[in-house]
């Protein structure tokens, strides 16, 4: 029997039927308080007396329901609100008679009713039109939960979302679903019910899942501790279970739960770690009222940067990109939501010096995050030339106007692909680490600023630009990321490409990593590289596989999964520190200092103007025999430079 179909097909009761059942009740409780007062005895009534004040609460009543608008409510979803609104008008119109009965006595006159009846109309009047409202809301309930086709569902959580969640559901009759139980793990609720639905220990939900032959559950609880959500999920993706959770309340319209923020957990949540807690005062203080700029602020690491730095109540931000057409997306976000922040956006190419003189000319920052960047591995393989020119001399055009410009902080963004590189995206990073660290330690041993914007020296290095690097690996949800293409490739229906079964990866949100840089920088003194604590690396085989089973499908049945082989200049797994690098702690968990070998500026110099004179000449052959030479940890796989490994002494 599938009830679906009537049930949808009936109607809401128009509201002169619900306003015409209200006058009727207001009438029957008058007459049952009447015959209460009369011990039923209908001759002993005065006939006269009743019709009169028949009359009297009937137009009473139309003119209070009229003013409360009791009527306008849908019976089937029935709440406290409306409990409330019909005590305030029976309370109203009974009142309205008392008071008339206080006039008639204080003029010498008979009052109109007896207290008695008065009362007992009042009570019977409140309770009936609660009562017919709340069997017409059971009705509905009942017949909806007839369907044999129902989803059973467990709640995790029995607090204020989860509640809001199972009465989202009972209110909406294309909701499919029978809530079969909460689950908690505050033992002080185990054992109780909610709205006749009872809570169980969470413990036992690995039991639950198989014996009650669930389809969903659904996380209404925010503080679950990440390995035991994970093992939750991996349980019900085991057993075909879907997964399901609430974002937190502040987001709710109106701080009302809608049926459409139930939503699928996604591979970003249960990758996601602890939240990351950051010194905001001290980082405030530190940029309060300066001017900031952005470099690649349109990218997926730059734009959240600009995000973070527009709470932190900065003077001007400058955001900088080569990218028209994202950078005008950020500036329309920013505009729409932050319209009392100074923000501009420059469009201009990290490389192109004279365009970026003009930009420091023109707004003298006080702090550069540097986040432009070519970060594609295997197009800079094809590309090596490219590479150097933007990761290379746009972050020494940068770093050079910043001295010559006295900007107080340069903070770089890195990334782990520069430790050990096997790639020329990797190695070009890295070269990019050296010269900004190789740049700060001699402004600092030379004791002076040159080539300040006065043509003075400043003397004791006082003055002197701090270089920060910061060094991360891969971030969730970035341009490029193997997340939105694994997402593409499932909705497509297959296959998943992984290019090697053991390949695995760091993961990080891009807010958390921001806030690390925002953290790193301002901690920094200058010449550090600060290396954030990624967590466990993940195999990428099985990313794919939970994403499969997140989008309810079985891993090569549904969607195949094929290996195509590592792409050029790509490795199975990836470092933070290389073999001769260890670390110090911060006093932030997250965020260690990298002790790694430190480079004569003035070599470091001359081998960067060789280097990308040959870039200029798009010599892609040569440009990587220099990168190899400066670093010589650079050892190309997958990759068409191999062969140069072979032969290190060559020169040009």
């Amino acid at each position: 029997m599938n009830t679906s179909v009537p049930f949808k097909q009936i109607n809401i009761v128009p509201r002169w039927i619900i306003f015409l059942l209200d006058l009727s009740i207001c009438f029957i409780s008058l007459s049952l308080a009447y015959f209460i007062k009369h011990n039923l005895d209908v001759s002993t009534i005065n006939m006269v007396e009743f019709s009169r004040n028949s009359l009297i609460i009937v137009t009473l009543s139309t003119v209070v329901f009229l003013a409360v608008k009791t009527h306008t409510g849908i019976i089937r979803y029935t709440s406290a609100q409306d409990s409330f609104r019909i005590l305030l008008s029976v309370v109203i119109i009974h009142g309205s008679f008392l008071l008339m009965n206080i006039v008639s006595a204080a003029l010498s006159k008979p009052i109109f009713i007896s207290n008695s009846v008065l009362i007992i109309s009042c009570l019977a009047c409140f309770l009936f039109m609660v009562i017919y409202r709340v069997m017409i809301k059971y009705f509905f309930v009942y017949i909806k939960n007839l369907k044999l086709d129902k989803k059973r569902v467990i709640i995790y959580g029995a607090g204020e979302a989860g509640v809001a969640a199972k009465r989202t559901f009972d209110h909406d009759y294309k909701v499919n679903k029978r809530i079969i139980a909460f689950v908690d793990d505050d033992q002080r609720k185990v054992g109780k019910s909610i709205d006749g639905i009872k809570i169980l220990d969470a413990a036992n939900l690995p039991l639950l899942i198989s014996e009650h032959e669930l389809d969903e559950i659904i996380f209404a609880a925010y503080t679950i501790p990440e390995d035991v959500r994970n093992s939750i999920v991996d349980i019900c993706l085991e057993n075909n279970v879907k997964v399901r959770h609430i974002p937190s309340h502040d987001v709710w319209p109106s701080g009302k739960m809608q049926r459409g923020q139930i939503q699928k957990i996604n591979i970003e949540d249960l990758l996601n770690r602890k939240p990351i807690h950051i010194d905001t005062a001290a980082i405030q203080a530190e940029l309060k009222g300066k001017r900031i700029l952005i470099t690649g602020a349109a990218g997926s690491i730059g734009s959240e940067i600009v995000r973070q730095l527009l709470k932190m109540q900065a003077g001007l931000i400058i955001m900088c990109d080569q990218s028209e057409t994202a950078l005008h997306h950020l500036y329309l976000e920013i505009e729409a939501k932050h319209t009392e922040t100074n923000f501009h956006a420059f469009i201009g190419d990290v490389k192109d010096v004279k365009r970026m003189q003009h930009l420091f000319e023109t707004y003298k920052p006080h702090y550069v995050y540097h986040a432009a960047a070519y970060k594609h591995v295997p197009m800079m393989e094809d590309n090596a030339a490219e590479a150097i020119k933007t990761n290379v001399l746009g972050t020494k055009t940068i770093a050079d106007l910043s001295v010559q410009y006295d900007v107080k902080k340069f903070v770089m963004i890195s990334t782990d692909k520069a430790v050990n590189p096997t790639n020329v995206m990797g190695a070009s990073k890295r070269i990019a680490e050296i010269y900004v660290q190789s740049l700060n330690n001699h402004l600092i041993n030379n004791n002076t600023h040159p080539a300040s914007t006065n043509g003075s020296s400043r003397l004791n290095g006082k003055s002197a630009t701090r270089f920060i690097t910061t060094r991360f690996g891969n971030v969730l949800g970035s341009n490029g990321s193997v997340i939105p293409r694994f997402k593409e490739q499932i909705e497509k229906g297959g296959p998943v490409t992984v290019t090697h079964p053991e390949i695995t990866r760091y993961f990080m949100t891009i807010p958390e990593a921001c806030r690390l840089v925002l953290e790193a920088g301002c901690m920094g003194k200058g010449g550090e590289i600060f290396i954030f604590d990624m967590g466990k690396s993940v195999k990428i085989v099985d990313l794919a596989k939970t994403m499969i089973r997140l989008a309810g499908l079985t891993p090569n049945q549904d969607i195949k999964i094929e290996y195509t082989g590592l792409r050029p200049g790509e490795k199975l797994f990836e470092e933070l520190l290389n073999d001769n690098e260890n670390t110090m702690p911060t006093h932030h968990e997250k965020i260690m200092i990298g002790k790694v070998r430190e480079y004569k500026f003035t070599d470091v110099e001359k081998q960067i103007h060789d280097l990308v004179l040959q870039a200029q000449n798009n010599n892609n052959q040569k440009v990587v025999m220099l990168m190899k030479q400066m670093v010589s940890e650079f050892k190309s796989k997958n990759s068409i430079f191999e062969e140069l490994d072979l032969a290190p002494n060559t020169t040009i």
